[in-house]
């Protein structure tokens, strides 16, 4: 039809599926809403700037809306116009002036343009949002635009790393390409950016299995910050939830995802999105009228029992999505359900999770949310990560998310600073969270898989930071540094900010290595923040939600210091990629291994001997030795074959003077040094030690050594004998709790 051409024939359509679908003949339309009176579908030209027509939807089924346009064709833009009472004392906020986006749309065309116009209600007005606004915000909106989804996939298929081989890079698609050397200029900030081969073969060389996208569902920037010259850089302020976001598109086509996520798994690294259903950019009460405010605000959010003018808030963001509501909880199910099967994507990170689990204002774990997805037949196969907590009361949640999940464990992150920042009493907390917090998560028959390990993430300090500032400097995002968190668990290593006290810079250096090195040798399944292997600072910025600058940016700039650390970051991984004792699939025994005394694992004192159930308690511990048995993995390869390794040892020193470590005489054969974060390049000295020998271990380091497995399985005991299998739950900590 004539682009100018208005459309004749309307036909019923079908309610499902929902949004804008085109069939190769015409475009279905289908918008839910319990509560509206009378919706019209605005038509606009390709550009979004210009309304074409009205239509109005007349067919309603089941509280969905629905017409069948046979002359729409991909391309056309469109939004919706819904009539309703505007009461929002009783939860309805219908503005049929207000321009609404479809919940559904796969595209848009344009940007949000703020102005009092997007409002409900009349900005300025004494009864604030119970005031009702008559300008249309049509001029100011984004459209939704009709998509064609056909894509040629080819052979792409899910890499499907297991859990326990993962190695997770969060990262954001604008900061890692940006200020790239080696990627073409427009290509910078974009998903085709990432696609290119500067991008992949980095994440290739440096070993990472999985990206973690930080959001790239669309959204908007926030008003507050645009009239302070500042923009939503991580994207928590969702808009839509089946588009990609178009400023990361330098084609301005969906396809431009898709490309990547195949060039990615032409690479065999897996894609994992990270997602925000817990609630949308529209804010609270007096936020704007964008798209479910305006659609049926009574359904989709969680509007509070005492007056139903105001939301209930779990998020911190003004609004929670009502998942308690089958067409809400549908639209969310539709929306993952499309990433995988449309666009390929391998698993989702679930923004305040806790949100999701909540049911009339209480977290159930096996509410409908959970109970739908772990029947659905897509989604039970992909990778399900949660951050466990949200704002309300009984939010914090680690641990106890279902089967079939894993978690972001921050309580690995908040063991780890602080023991290596040199706190006391710790070494207890130290060996569970590093051998995969089986107090969290084997209690419920979860694997160590379960615990997602960090030290740092988007939220907070960089590691650099971490060893760099003792305070966070948020000065940049103009709320007097009142924003962000205080507890920090940081240490600036004796000087604030940057410096040119070489001492202060080498230790820095080193308790980096120290981080990374516990991370990528801990039991679960380690994620890197991404920059931190060569460096990345903000500056001592811990919440840096607004900066879409060089303060977010990876400075791709080598200095020798950046090159030793991204090396080092690169044995680390290639190494735990080379041994399974690194990424176990089961938690540790701690008991005897079949036909001999010895343990699966031991923990050690300086002195060689194993630790007793007093010692984990001492106030000054600060040094301990991880034995690791080869042949106590009981555990198979894909094929059913047998696993075995190498012997390991790990002694770590969180004080700050030399201590001699004994090398405990387990039998075997001599030891050989791998690693040394007390080097500049994190690699030993080449050295051969026999038990009974010392190795001295500098402050506040680090040391792996390796033997060739080749402990016989006879009742031959370490000196001195080991704890009896009986006492095993007390003085050893991170095992599979006893039966």
């Amino acid at each position: 039809m004539s682009k100018d051409k208005p459309i004749t024939a309307v036909w019923p359509g079908k309610p499902y599926p929902r949004g804008a679908t085109w069939d190769g003949q015409g475009v279905n339309f289908a918008l839910f809403s319990e509560h509206a009176e009378r919706v019209e579908l605005a038509i606009f030209d390709e550009t979004g700037r210009r309304e074409r027509q009205r239509i109005e939807m007349r067919e309603r089924t089941d509280h969905v809306w629905h017409c069948y346009l046979p002359e729409a064709r991909p391309g056309m833009a469109y939004g919706y116009h819904v009539y309703g009472p505007y009461k929002p004392e009783e939860g309805h906020r219908f503005n049929p002036h207000k321009l609404v986006l479809d919940p559904y749309a796969k595209d848009f065309v344009g940007q949000l343009r703020w102005s009092d116009a997007l409002y409900g209600y009349t900005i300025g007005h004494k009864r604030e949002d119970l005031s009702f606004d008559r300008r249309e915000s049509a001029p100011h909106m984004p459209k939704c635009r009709v998509l064609e989804t056909a894509f040629t996939w080819g052979d792409d298929r899910r890499p499907e790393v297991p859990w326990h081989d993962m190695v997770i890079y969060e990262m954001h698609v604008r900061g890692f390409t940006m200020r790239h050397p080696e990627i073409p200029e427009p290509m910078r900030g974009t998903y085709a950016g990432l696609a290119c081969a500067p991008a992949i073969n980095y994440l290739k060389r440096l070993g990472v299995t999985t990206v973690e996208l930080m959001p790239v569902h669309a959204y908007v920037n926030d008003r507050y910050l645009e009239e302070k010259g500042l923009r939503n850089y991580w994207g928590y302020n969702t808009l839509g939830f089946f588009a990609p976001e178009p400023r990361y598109s330098c084609s301005g086509k969906v396809k431009e995802f898709k490309t990547m996520v195949k060039t990615l798994h032409s690479a065999g690294i897996e894609v994992i999105i990270d997602v925000v259903y817990n609630h949308t950019c529209e804010g609270n009460h007096l936020g704007p009228t964008l798209s479910l405010r305006g659609i049926d605000n009574a359904s989709y959010y969680i509007l509070s029992e005492e007056n139903r003018r105001y939301y209930n808030d779990f998020t911190g963001c003004g609004n929670t999505i009502n998942l308690m509501h089958p067409r809400v909880l549908q639209m969310v199910m539709d929306s993952l359900r499309y990433w995988v099967e449309e666009m390929h994507v391998d698993g989702f990170r679930f923004d305040l999770a806790s949100a999701l689990a909540r049911e009339r204002g209480r977290v159930e774990h096996l509410g409908g949310f959970f109970d739908v997805i772990r029947q659905d037949p897509t989604l039970n196969q992909v990778k399900l990560i949660a951050e466990p907590w949200d704002l309300g009361h009984g939010g914090y949640q680690v641990g106890n998310f279902p089967l079939g999940w894993a978690e972001w464990n921050d309580r690995y992150r908040d063991g780890m600073r602080a023991y290596w920042k040199g706190d006391g009493g710790l070494i207890g907390e130290f060996a569970t969270r590093l051998t995969g917090s089986s107090d969290l998560y084997g209690r419920t028959g979860k694997r160590p898989h379960a615990s997602i390990n960090f030290v740092t993430a988007h939220d907070g300090f960089t590691l650099h930071d971490v060893v760099s500032y003792n305070e966070k400097h948020n000065e940049a995002n103009g709320e007097g540094n009142a924003d962000g968190n205080n507890h920090n668990l940081s240490w600036n290593c004796g000087v604030e900010g940057p410096t040119d006290d070489p001492q202060v810079n080498a230790l820095r250096e080193r308790q980096k290595r120290n981080l990374l090195a516990t991370l990528l040798l801990s039991q679960g399944v380690p994620m890197i923040l991404s920059g931190d292997e060569i460096g990345r600072t903000q500056r001592g910025n811990n919440n840096a939600y607004c900066q879409d600058n060089e303060i977010s940016w990876l400075d791709w700039t080598m200095t020798p210091e950046r090159e030793q650390l991204l090396g080092f970051v690169r044995r680390l991984i290639a190494l735990r990629r080379a041994h399974p004792t690194f990424r176990r699939r089961d938690f540790f025994a701690g008991r005897p291994l079949v036909g001999g005394h010895l343990k699966d694992i031991l923990w050690l004192k300086p002195d060689g001997h194993e630790m007793s159930t007093e010692e984990w308690e001492h106030e000054h511990a600060r040094c301990l030795g991880m034995y690791l048995s080869g042949a106590g993995l009981d555990d198979v390869d894909a094929r059913g074959v047998p696993l075995e390794d190498d012997d390991f040892l790990l002694l770590f020193n969180a004080d700050a003077n030399e201590i001699p470590f004994t090398i405990p005489t387990i039998p075997g054969g001599p030891w050989f040094a791998l690693l040394d974060t007390a080097e500049p390049t994190g690699q030993a000295q080449p050295r051969r030690l026999q038990p009974g020998e010392t190795y001295p271990l500098q402050g506040r380091s680090l040391v792996l050594l390796r033997r060739p497995m080749a402990v016989p399985l006879t009742p031959a005991a370490p000196s001195p004998p080991p704890t009896p299998a009986s006492d095993l739950s007390g003085p050893l900590v991170g095992i599979r709790p006893r039966a």
